[in-house]
């Protein structure tokens, strides 16, 4: 992000509450690495789990903090043209909490505590469990308010596309080599496989904090009585379904494919509604991870 490109309009993009967001992100992250993960030598996925990892091999002068700074920093300074302005400023603010918070509670609240966490003490399947749903919580955070505390989730954004994969299954390949990594080095596969408890909990955790509790569902409704079925839904949720026309591909006559959002409390009700208006209407539901609504200004 070089200073030619820093203008008062890129500092316009960024938002005072989504600083402070990032600020707990980093905390709570750091909370999560420090208290569970660090003391009983699990690792975390991405960047944060490689950082655990070379803090273990090197002498105690390159520390977990710094390594989350010099691993992180490039990566999402190499994303910036393609992430945009705010996106990398936010998640490298992120990541400077996250080292400083990380620093402060290893050298100045733990300093008397070694090979255990100062909760769950040995216990590897509570600190996996644990550590991955609190680093999951500072992750998701940070995704969910316009930033991401991990470079390989950026990289992941970059390159999947170009290596013919998944973000997701992009991350998964890292991870996966991070974990038989660290079981190579150090000849034993216990703290790898919890590692890959820790990596499960926090994808989930992430997964709810950035699309919430409340999943919408989408129904595709397919039926020759698109009229009937759009009227009893409005009759019972007070809400429209969208119309959209249609030809059967076997039977080349014309059928109404409705679109319609509903909570997943309301896809009983829905379909019941549908199958009395028609009782062959076919119908396909998938989750909905976001649903924005247009509200307008008084």
């Amino acid at each position: 992000m070089s200073s030619k490109g820093l203008t008062w309009k890129n500092l316009k993009e960024l938002e005072v509450k989504k600083l402070i967001w990032m600020t707990v992100a980093g905390i709570v992250s750091a909370i999560g690495i420090t208290v569970f993960l660090s003391p009983v030598h699990l690792y975390d996925s991405g960047i944060a789990g490689t950082s655990l990892l070379l803090s273990q091999l090197t002498p105690p002068y390159l520390s977990l903090s710094l390594f989350l700074i010099i691993l992180n920093v490039p990566l999402l300074l190499y994303g910036y043209h393609k992430e945009g302005f705010a996106f990398t400023f936010y998640s490298i603010y992120a990541v400077l909490i996250y080292s400083i918070s990380a620093s402060v509670i290893e050298n100045h609240i733990l300093t008397e505590i070694e090979e255990a966490s100062p909760i769950a003490g040995t216990d590897l399947l509570l600190c996996a469990i644990f550590g991955g749903l609190i680093c999951g919580a500072g992750s998701g955070i940070s995704v969910r308010h316009g930033g991401a505390i991990d470079g390989i989730e950026v990289m992941a954004v970059i390159f999947a596309k170009k290596l013919n994969l998944t973000v997701g299954t992009f991350m998964m390949c890292y991870n996966v080599l991070l974990y038989i990594t660290a079981g190579a080095i150090l000849h034993s596969w216990v703290l790898p496989l919890y590692s890959i408890v820790t990596y499960y909990v926090a994808l989930h955790t992430i997964d709810f904090i950035v699309e919430g509790i409340d999943r919408s569902k989408a129904v595709m409704i397919i039926t020759d009585k698109p009229d009937n079925v759009s009227k009893a839904l409005v009759a019972e949720f007070g809400s429209g379904p969208t119309k959209i026309t249609a030809r059967g591909g076997f039977s080349n006559k014309e059928k109404g494919v409705l679109y319609f959002v509903v909570n997943r409390f309301q896809i009983s009700r829905m379909r019941l509604i549908v199958h009395n208006a028609d009782p062959k209407a076919y119908m396909t539901i998938s989750d909905v991870a976001d649903v924005y609504k247009y509200v307008p200004e008084d």
